[in-house]
């Protein structure tokens, strides 16, 4: 991984991004964590197995875990499902050397936000590490497609009855559909980013939908990602 320099993240509130690095490679991991500080991020704790990264969040609470998926026990996937029941407001990046199908689904099922695989480069990762921490889902290209294309299959939730969405939440759901960040949406629309947020949230809600990876499926389960 190149380094790169530069403010690349902060939470949006003028601190620092708190970031967890968890790889059990220790030369990885630590040219992950000097790439993130050299940007500006704060990585509060690094852990190289399972075991360790669970106490570390727990004791640390960063708002972003970058996690190899193989690592020693317990394996990534379960570290993500542990930590998000712990605090279901972190976010979960997954930055591994498989992209294999079953790795990539079982990640998403437990909650990540994320997977991008160590081809990426350091500005992707920053990139990466900045949108999961906003709500945006990010998955290294060609793997987006792979994931949706799985989940399609799946039925998700009708809308309860008396719920609508308007025409403002369909027009939003529309470009969600396409893998537009919030930060494109308000841009497009005229709008805050605060604004597209609250206009998301109430969706997820009618939907009874959790996050914006059901709801981007749910959106091309409709056929949105088609609709002009």
């Amino acid at each position: 991984m190149t380094e790169t320099t530069g403010a690349v993240g902060t939470a949006g509130t003028g601190e620092p991004l708190r970031v967890m690095v968890v790889d059990d490679h220790p030369m990885w991991r630590d040219a992950v964590e000097r790439d993130l500080v050299a940007a500006g991020l704060e990585v509060v704790a690094t852990a190289a197995n399972g075991t360790d990264a669970i106490n570390r969040f727990r004791a640390t609470r960063p708002q972003v875990v970058v996690l190899d998926l193989q690592i020693p026990e317990p394996t990534g996937v379960e570290v993500t499902r542990t930590v998000l029941a712990d605090d279901p407001s972190a976010r979960v990046l997954i930055l591994s050397a498989s992209g294999e199908q079953d790795d990539v689904l079982a990640a998403v099922k437990a909650g990540a936000t994320g997977y991008l695989v160590k081809s990426a480069s350091a500005a992707e990762l920053l990139a990466a590490v900045r949108r999961v921490a906003s709500g945006d889902s990010v998955f290294t290209p060609g793997l987006a497609a792979l994931v949706l294309g799985e989940f399609r299959r799946i039925n998700e939730p009708s809308m309860p009855p008396g719920e609508r969405l308007t025409e403002r939440e369909t027009e939003i759901l529309k470009m969600v559909a396409k893998g537009l960040s919030y930060k494109q949406i308000a841009e497009r629309l005229v709008l805050s980013h605060r604004t597209v947020q609250n206009h998301v949230q109430n969706t997820l809600r009618k939907l009874q939908l959790h996050n914006r990876v059901q709801l981007t499926r749910y959106a091309i389960e409709q056929g949105l990602d088609d609709e002009p």
